[in-house]
């Protein structure tokens, strides 16, 4: 029985130890998580804002925003039809 004590020893400390990298996992993991979800919320702000100010200057300038809009079609479709 005493030969039992070193080998238990033994597997509490590696228990000890993966469980405190596992801990540590965790908390890094944690912490992406939480500054993921807050630049995502700040994107989406910054989103929010610029389709007000897209919003404000199509209503105060329609033919000039539906020119903006057909000649980045054609861009688009001149790229795209190259390929």
């Amino acid at each position: 029985m005493e030969k039992a004590k070193p080998a238990d020893d033994v597997v509490r400390r590696a228990a000890n130890a993966a469980h405190e990298g596992v801990d540590r996992a965790a908390d890094y993991a944690t912490h992406a998580a939480e500054s993921l979800s807050e630049r995502g919320h700040q994107l989406k702000q910054k989103e929010e804002e610029w389709v007000g100010k897209v919003n404000d200057y199509v209503q105060k300038n329609p033919v000039t925003a539906l020119g903006i809009a057909v000649a980045g079609g054609f861009l688009i479709s001149r790229i795209l039809s190259n390929r």
